[in-house]
């Protein structure tokens, strides 16, 4: 794997939280509903398409994930593979997990190039597998869940619905991430109470954790800051807006979010935050389009780094489920691009009370990779 420098670093940093961002406005427009999904999982099931993409395909895909129609996708995936190590830790009830899979799905009726092999082989769990979609479609589906649901740990345990491979699906590219992390600061496991969350237009009864720590904190440009450090270089990043979320969250772009997830210092802070339990599922497709990926859909798709047969993206299918509690946080998420054949024709401790919609993120340190990234109007568990 080339070396990067901390410069190039810090230019794909802040690629990767615009891409987070816009992804996030887009498959989540309505201000006032909870989402979550993992920046990490569409990043590295697009970045393998993007890899075999040529042309305006691979330029639309490398602009959405770098910012920048010519930027080599070889960024991207150093810094997936550095947020897809954890450190072991030495405390073994302690220990961080983190299982990563991305498999390209193949019929046999395709050719896959050997140099996309080559390169798949290099990412975390990276390997060509085949798969009956022509001859046996629906047996293909259940081997594809089945690997899903083995690395998400049974949280995900069908990520593609029956019905979804069709007469010409020929092929799937696979991202399967598992994370579960202990804090490093334990919640009060007997301080748990049920707590009012103000969510947009009614005000909710929601078990709520509480936390005296010495942790990182900051009160920067209309937001509270709060760091959440875990095992393994993890670390939850919770973000209170002083006013709406609504009216903040259109204020933020990727500068602004890099320079709040920086801004905390540690100092002694009385935390209290809502037990979290989100999902989500979602067709990125249309989500996509709006944000300028669209060859890759068409008859002028040009994936000819993956295969010589000519082929498009059919589907992009996501799913995420995170849990948040006393302990720590578990999270799981997959992301499955289908691939079709086309035919010949087209100081003092401070106070931070999250009893209102805020945003969270989940990120590996080193790299600055989001895991997660939510906004919670509604924290979603009742006692």
């Amino acid at each position: 794997m080339t070396a990067y420098s901390p410069e190039l670093w810090t230019l794909t940093d802040r690629a990767h939280l615009s891409f987070a961002l816009d992804l996030h406005r887009a498959l989540a427009p309505d201000p006032a509903r909870t989402a979550c999904w993992s920046p990490f999982s569409v990043a590295s099931a697009l970045g393998l398409v993007a890899a075999g993409a040529r042309g305006t395909t691979r330029e639309e895909l490398a602009t959405l994930l770098l910012g920048d129609p010519t930027a080599d996708p070889e960024w991207l995936f150093a810094q997936l593979a550095a947020a897809g190590r954890l450190d072991a830790g030495t405390e073994r009830e302690d220990r961080p997990i983190l299982a990563v899979a991305d498999t390209l799905w193949a019929d046999e009726s395709i050719t896959v190039r050997d140099s996309f092999a080559e390169q798949l082989a290099r990412m975390p769990s990276g390997a060509v597998r085949n798969a009956p979609f022509r001859n046996a479609p629906d047996s293909a589906r259940k081997l594809i869940n089945s690997d899903v649901a083995r690395t998400t740990r049974d949280l995900i345990p069908e990520l593609l619905p029956a019905g979804v491979i069709g007469p010409d699906t020929v092929a799937a590219v696979v991202n399967a991430l598992y994370l579960k992390v202990a804090w490093r600061h334990r919640f009060e496991s007997k301080g748990t109470r049920p707590e009012p969350f103000h969510a947009p237009g009614h005000t909710l009864s929601v078990p709520t954790m509480r936390l005296a720590e010495r942790i990182g904190y900051a009160a920067v440009s209309g937001w509270e800051v709060v760091r959440l450090p875990a095992v393994g270089g993890v670390e939850a990043t919770v973000l209170l807006p002083d006013g709406e979320l609504a009216e903040r969250e259109r204020s933020l772009d990727a500068d602004t979010l890099a320079e709040l997830v920086a801004a905390p210092e540690p100092r002694p802070v009385r935390l209290s935050l809502p037990r979290l339990k989100l999902t989500l599922r979602a067709e990125l497709t249309p989500v996509l389009g709006a944000l300028g990926v669209r060859t890759v859909f068409s008859r002028d798709a040009d994936l000819s780094g993956i295969s010589p047969d000519p082929l498009a993206v059919q589907a992009v299918l996501h799913e995420t489920v995170l849990k948040v509690d006393e302990q720590g946080l578990e999270g799981a998420a997959a992301t499955a691009v289908m691939i079709r054949l086309m035919s010949a024709s087209p100081g003092r401790p401070v106070t931070v009370r999250v009893d209102r919609p805020f945003l969270l993120l989940v990120r590996h340190v080193e790299t600055g990779v989001v895991y997660f990234l939510a906004r919670v109007t509604d924290p979603g568990t009742r006692r």
